[in-house]
């Protein structure tokens, strides 16, 4: 039987799928509350875009080098010790992917709610939530063809409709604000403040997800020619939709009537198209997130499959169909998703989820130094534009928005600390139960 593998066009869609979410629909709304100056808040979005496509460039070179499904399981194990490729992977189960896709359902379903005529009650959003990430598993764990292609269609809808709510804004406000984006003497002031950093934290986890094709890399069938590619348009693009969107925002809203809220799209919309405008947006905002809840459920589990395949007592999360689709481990993040849903208790889910990707991006970077130090003659059929300096200009971005992590939200650090403490143990107990590793590479 022909293994079907994912093209990179449902690469990029993976990428795309999983930026695009809640972030960049809630995030100006808080930057607008502690930030005068237009130009400093968009250039948050253009720091965040330029981070993200230093992350990419680097991100190729270890796709291209070690294409394996796994993500920063596969780079960290390579680079530093097996117990760090496992943590990564527990991290990247626990909180990287299925706490924001709980996060995301339950967006879905509150939007759901707010185009319905009634609403709903709260027992029938949990019940919209669970049954997203159900369905979203199923399709999923079906095939990869069918995974591939209902990946795609939802990203192509979600580019298609942020494309016309841009159009929408610039062309048909009825009385549009007047951006003023020239910088001013105060902004290096401003862009050096502690709220600056703090915004930068959201605005960071917005562009969380540029990384998600490494987790399927294994799965295509040219990963070193393709991937870098991939990631850099991938991301590149999104920059380019953030920017822009958030500009239509400013645009179609007074800056007072957005000022500490999270319902930036309903605002703008009713700037664009009336009292109509909120439920128009709650429609396609809905839309919007299955593509998000799809992403995750697609690449998270890869982490997970990785795992079971080097890791005798975990082989149960290897388990797969024909094709290779890891279908238990979808099974695995999809639970793990639902008790999030179901349990309610991650109002600060965003920010500790957000500082533990980019934390492990950092590490994944860099190992990208460390591997060209340890294993100077590893095949390399694509090496970072602009190395060292690229990779360090993430490095530097992504430690500065962590140092703001710490010093805003300790209890947020501690518990990546414990996290990482439990991932430690976790992975202890597991090398010795079982006769060790599967994967005799790493012992």
């Amino acid at each position: 039987m022909t293994r079907t593998t994912f093209t990179p066009r449902t690469a990029m869609a993976i990428i795309i799928a999983n930026m695009v979410g809640v972030g960049v629909f809630t995030a100006l709304g808080y930057q607008l509350a502690d930030i005068d100056s237009l130009f400093a808040i968009i250039m948050l979005w253009v720091i965040g875009g330029l981070a993200a496509l230093c992350g990419a460039l680097s991100y190729a070179e270890l796709g291209a080098s070690l294409p394996r499904s796994g993500g920063e399981y596969t780079f960290l194990g390579e680079a530093y010790h097996p117990a760090a490729g496992f943590i990564s992977g527990w991290v990247s189960a626990t909180i990287g992917f299925a706490a924001p896709t709980a996060v995301v359902a339950i967006a879905f379903a509150d939007y759901t709610g707010a185009i319905l005529p009634g609403g709903v009650s709260p027992l029938m959003q949990k019940i919209i939530a669970v049954a997203l990430v159900v369905i979203l598993a199923a399709l999923h764990a079906r095939s990869r063809h069918v995974s591939g292609a209902t990946q795609t269609i939802f990203t192509a809808v979600k580019i298609a409709l942020i494309t016309a709510f841009i159009l929408a804004a610039f062309l048909l406000t009825a009385e549009p604000q007047i951006l003023d984006l020239a910088p001013k003497a105060s902004d290096p002031a401003v862009m050096m403040s502690i709220p600056y950093g703090i915004a930068l934290i959201y605005v960071s986890y917005a562009y969380t997800g540029w990384n998600a094709a490494t987790y399927v890399s294994g799965e295509m069938s040219n990963p070193q020619k393709d991937l870098p590619r991939v990631l850099f348009l991938g991301t590149a693009l999104v920059t380019v939709l953030y920017v822009l969107l958030n500009l239509a925002f400013l645009y179609a809203a007074p800056v007072e009537a957005m000022q500490g809220k999270v319902e930036i799209g309903y605002i703008a919309a009713e700037g664009i198209f009336g009292e109509t405008g909120g439920r128009l947006v709650g429609g396609m905002l809905a839309l919007l997130l299955i593509s998000t809840v799809s992403a995750m459920t697609l690449a998270g589990p890869r982490a997970l499959q990785a795992i079971g395949e080097d890791y005798h007592a975990m082989r149960w999360l290897s388990k797969s169909t024909v094709e290779g689709v890891p279908w238990l481990a979808i099974c695995f993040q999809a639970g793990i998703a639902i008790f999030f849903i179901l349990s309610s208790t991650f109002d600060e889910i965003l920010v500790f989820a957000g500082s533990m990707l980019a934390f492990n991006s950092l590490l994944a970077i860099v190992g990208l130094f460390v591997l060209r130090w340890r294993q100077p003659d590893l095949p390399r059929p694509y090496k970072t534009w602009g190395y060292p300096i690229v990779p360090l200009i993430y490095l530097t971005i992504t430690a500065v928005t962590l140092v703001f992590v710490i010093l805003d939200r300790p209890k947020a650090a501690l518990g990546g600390l414990a996290l990482i403490a439990v991932g430690f143990l976790f992975w202890f107990l597991t090398r010795n139960l079982g006769h060790n590793r599967r994967n005799p590479r790493h012992d």
